[in-house]
């Protein structure tokens, strides 16, 4: 007999998640998702005799009614509410009866905290998408159709165990406040580098306070503007905290510009700016429960000497409030370096990451050629305990579970493999030619930029028109220049899940086309799907709509299948993401409305406008083509680099 539950009221942002949610889809711009307060959760699924990864529900400040076709046995986790069964109140963090016809009846959080569990024994079943149940709203995909529940939905109830349910221990309930810690490891991107000393004291004597503009894609806090070490990000942007693209992690401290925000687990893999600390995994449950106006302490500590993930009891130290700590690691989060051939940092990202970095912050296709051998070696092997592998423009994440493979073990790894790299030079990879129709400066995009003026800041130096800033950065004379240089230019890809969902990273590969911009600061809120906008020297295609900080260009097609696994026109089988590593994007341009034509097109699983030939790269012959044209690339970058330095010093003299 099949036990259903019917949503009368789905309370506020309800999902269906699991544990650890999707994993292994990093480096294609899929995060994980999966409950925001893992704790929680897992204590819930335990409780009732579950895996402690079975799919359950959680909401956000209000929770669901739910009724129950036959007797089931439930666990409510999570922020304190009032939960009710058929009018009775009933006992959170304890498995309650809802007999058949009985209602469940979650109300809203009081606080502290922000989200409630509904863990039912059984768990629910839910088709899988890429191996997890977990809900990707923004992308549309997991748990019940890809979205939050609605009032009438119905949902399946999973097939029981036979372990016994039981309460969770009051040792082992984690303790919510509205003054939280955190404990953070140094890294990959602090002081004295990035950030002065006198920036990383300010970040752990300061109490953040949490915006109301925050969710699962990243708490944003409020706090004070660093000093920063540095004018500029150079070719990746013209703020201090514009880093060519890297690999992020969950629970990274992301400045977008001099905004902090707290990467969530539906937060991008992908993105160009620093990050100072980051969140040790046993104590990133806290994010799910940090609610607006709430205050954030950080408190640095050794990551050798962080708790378990993986504990679920009084090891976890979950239900202390405060963070015991005698300090971090005083390494500023390098755990290595190396010179030889090209010369190597190891950053901590975490205590489960490390960020590979290679060479000086320049953009090199050489050191791209690097990454990608060492992405290739590690692939092979796929050591016990590696989870994730996420390149960037010059580098390599690495994620690991630290209980089956410790960052220390990893670091030995990681030499051992780079010494027998050997030179990358003769790199030589199959590259195809793929173009895509280019709606120039779409009306979306001139919506975005109104959004933005409206919500967010009116004075930008980018606004109301992002083609006349990049034009005025870049010493061009008109804004057909940018056109002109746009559509001339073949983008090579170099990363992928820059904001999400397959959206490329990518480069001229002539770098008399390499128009460079800073990022938008603070970030955009909203960002149309499939904008196209530069940000550094890099291009990027918006696989979903969401936040963002590239300077619009235009608007193109989709680059995520949102029919998989049905394969639909230029798709391979399988994979909903349209775009491969070393991929050569070019544009041709199209009105906005023959664009919205090819995009239905392409929703209906025909072309869509867009074509791929196959082919290959070669970085000598590369290399050939630059040291044939080196005095007019070296003209290109003095008239570019004096632009870039007018434009520095417009902001500052309007104290921007």
């Amino acid at each position: 007999m099949t036990t259903k539950i019917v949503v009368e009221r789905p309370g506020m942002l309800t999902t269906v998640q699991d544990y650890p949610g999707r994993v292994g889809y990093w480096q294609i711009g899929v995060p994980p998702s999966g409950p925001m307060d893992d704790l929680s959760f897992r204590l819930g699924n335990i409780a009732l005799g579950n895996d402690e990864g079975a799919p359950g529900l959680e909401s956000t400040m209000a929770g669901p009614s739910l009724r129950f076709t036959d007797t089931t046995v439930v666990c409510v986790t999570g922020a304190p509410v009032a939960v009710r069964v058929d009018g009775n109140v009933v006992p959170q963090w304890r498995p309650v009866t809802v007999p058949a016809g009985g209602i469940l009846d979650v109300g809203t959080v009081t606080g502290p905290g922000l989200r409630v569990y509904v863990l039912v024994q059984g768990g629910l079943d839910v088709p899988e998408f890429l191996g997890s149940t977990a809900t990707f709203t923004l992308g549309r995909f997991g748990g019940h159709e890809g979205r939050a529940l609605h009032e009438s939905d119905v949902l399946v109830v999973g097939t029981a165990t036979s372990r016994t349910a039981t309460g969770v221990p009051s040792e082992h309930i984690p303790a919510l406040v509205t003054r939280w810690q955190l404990a953070v490891t140094e890294g990959p991107h602090g002081a004295p580098e990035f950030f002065t000393r006198v920036d990383m004291d300010t970040l752990y004597d300061t109490d953040y306070e949490v915006h109301f503009n925050s969710d699962r894609t990243g708490v944003r806090l409020v706090g004070p503007t660093p000093q920063w070490a540095r004018a500029d990000g150079g070719e990746a942007g013209l703020h201090p905290s514009n880093i060519h693209d890297n690999a992020y992690s969950v629970g990274a401290l992301d400045f977008t510009g001099d905004t902090p925000i707290l990467l969530g687990p539906d937060g991008p893999s992908l993105g160009g700016f620093v990050c100072p600390v980051t969140v040790v995994s046993a104590d990133r449950w806290k994010l799910g429960q940090l609610a607006p106006g709430d205050t954030v302490r950080f408190v640095p500590v050794r990551a050798a000497r962080a708790a378990s993930r993986r504990a679920l009891d009084v090891s976890r130290r979950a239900g202390l409030p405060l963070v015991g700590s005698s300090g971090g690691d005083g390494d500023d989060g390098v755990l290595a370096r190396r010179d030889g051939h090209t010369a190597v940092t190891y950053r901590r990202s975490g205590d489960d990451n490390v960020l590979v970095e290679y060479g000086d912050m320049t953009l090199d296709l050489a050191l791209r050629a690097r990454v990608h051998a060492l992405h290739r070696r590690l692939d092979a092997e796929r050591p016990h305990g590696l989870l994730d592998l996420t390149p960037g423009i010059r580098s390599l994440q690495v994620k690991v579970d630290p209980d089956v493979l410790p960052v220390r073990s990893l670091l030995g790894l990681l030499g051992e493999i780079e010494d027998g790299i050997g030179d990358s030079n003769d790199l030589e990879v199959p590259s195809r030619h793929v173009r895509l129709p280019l709606s120039w400066d779409d009306p979306a995009t001139r919506e975005a930029i109104e959004r933005y003026m409206h919500g967010v800041r009116s004075d930008a130096p980018w606004c109301p028109w992002n083609i006349e800033f990049i034009r005025r950065m870049n010493g061009l004379g008109t804004v057909a220049d940018v056109f002109d240089t746009v559509f001339a230019a073949e983008y090579m890809v170099l990363g992928l899940g820059d904001v999400y969902l397959g959206a490329p990273v990518a480069t001229p590969l002539d770098p008399r086309h390499r128009l460079v911009t800073t990022k938008y600061n603070p970030a955009r809120t909203w960002t149309p799907e499939n904008a196209v906008g530069i940000g550094g020297a890099y291009l990027c295609i918006y696989g979903m709509e969401g936040p963002g900080g590239y300077q619009f260009v235009g608007r193109t097609t989709q680059v995520w299948n949102h029919r998989h696994p049905q394969s639909a026109g230029p798709f391979d089988d399988g994979t909903p993401w349209l775009l491969r590593f070393f991929d050569r994007i070019s544009w041709y341009p199209v009105e906005p409305d023959e664009l919205l034509d090819l995009r239905a097109d392409l929703a209906a699983g025909r072309g869509g406008g867009v074509q791929i030939t196959d082919g290959a790269f070669s970085l000598a012959d590369h290399r050939a083509f630059l040291d044939r044209n080196t005095a007019s690339i070296d003209a290109f970058r003095t008239v570019q680099s004096a632009a870039f330095a007018q434009e520095r010093a417009r902001w500052q003299a309007g104290g921007a």
